[in-house]
């Protein structure tokens, strides 16, 4: 296609966005609000999926060795552990290094536990973690069998519902995106329909000197895609504040735990390009839907 011919049919969509004001309002304000419901929720859903991979690979099996055990029977045991496809990394801890752990974490109080210092009462562990945080049940369950395990624990019960709440989460986050973005695509193909009944009779004449259909579609594609894009600018402005302001307060309070917010750079730069980029197929879709239907030509 010409430059001269795209500037022609870029002139022409602007043309009649101008003329379609209300429908053009109305439909910018679909995907406005719609591309701020979804960008709100893109940024709740991606620092929750942050927060749930932390949480994941914090999850962890903790082999208890029978007391029985000699050297060798804990090499062969770590051995199997170690060959088992589901795991990934195994890691001894002594009985004097899980006491020393306890009398840390339970600070002032655990002091009174360095009176079992001479007489430990606690097993040597290992430590398993899985290559894939889901797989921490079965291969717990496949430890439990090993011979000179006393004891397996994983967070049992926790761990399953932890598992259900994250892919209820992210399902749930997915219909909600895919229903919200069909709601503009629905609004901007009606105010494109609009258009194209009002221009029946200039498409007609069109048609009769010669004009082929794509000639006669591009502007109202180029319309779609102009009105996808302006119902893009406001949220991402919006959001990029707002993100701006939640992060700079909660970065520096959630220093030394576990939740983890996502830096506004590059993150908001990765949000707002993908705001841009549905706002824009938003609006191509919408056009190509209702120039298809209901373009007779």
């Amino acid at each position: 296609m010409k430059i001269r011919t795209l500037g022609r049919h870029a002139r022409e969509s602007l043309k009649s966005i101008s003329r379609n004001g209300w429908m053009t309002f109305a439909s910018v304000s679909a995907v406005t609000i719609t591309l701020i419901l979804v960008g709100v929720f893109v940024v709740i859903m991606m620092n929750l999926n942050r927060v749930a991979e932390t949480i994941e690979e914090d999850v962890q099996i903790r082999v208890h060795i029978d007391v029985a055990a000699t050297e060798q029977d804990q090499t062969a045991l770590k051995d199997s552990i170690q060959n088992m496809p589901e795991v990934g990394s195994v890691k001894f801890s002594s009985k004097e290094e899980e006491l020393n752990n306890l009398v840390k974490s339970m600070g002032e109080e655990g002091k009174a536990f360095k009176l079992f210092e001479q007489d430990n009462p606690l097993n040597d562990v290992f430590i398993v973690k899985t290559k894939k945080p889901t797989d921490t049940m079965d291969a717990a369950k496949k430890i439990e069998k090993l011979n000179f395990v006393s004891k397996v624990n994983y967070g049992e019960g926790k761990v399953e519902k932890l598992f259900k709440f994250i892919k209820a989460s992210r399902n749930v986050g997915i219909v909600l995106i895919v229903g919200l973005f069909f709601t503009a695509i629905f609004l901007i193909s009606n105010t494109i329909k609009i258009t194209i009944i009002a221009r029946r009779r200039e498409i007609k004449i069109m048609r009769l000197v010669g004009a082929t259909n794509g000639f006669i579609r591009w502007p109202f594609l180029l319309e779609g895609l102009w009105l996808g894009i302006l119902g893009a600018v406001l949220p991402i402005i919006l959001i990029s504040i707002a993100y701006y302001r939640a992060y700079d307060y909660l970065g520096p309070k959630l220093q030394g735990t576990f939740i983890r917010v996502l830096p506004f750079d590059p993150f908001m730069y990765q949000v707002s390009g993908i705001l841009l980029l549905m706002g824009a197929l938003i609006g191509i879709w919408g056009s190509v839907m209702s120039v298809r239907k209901f373009l007779k030509v």
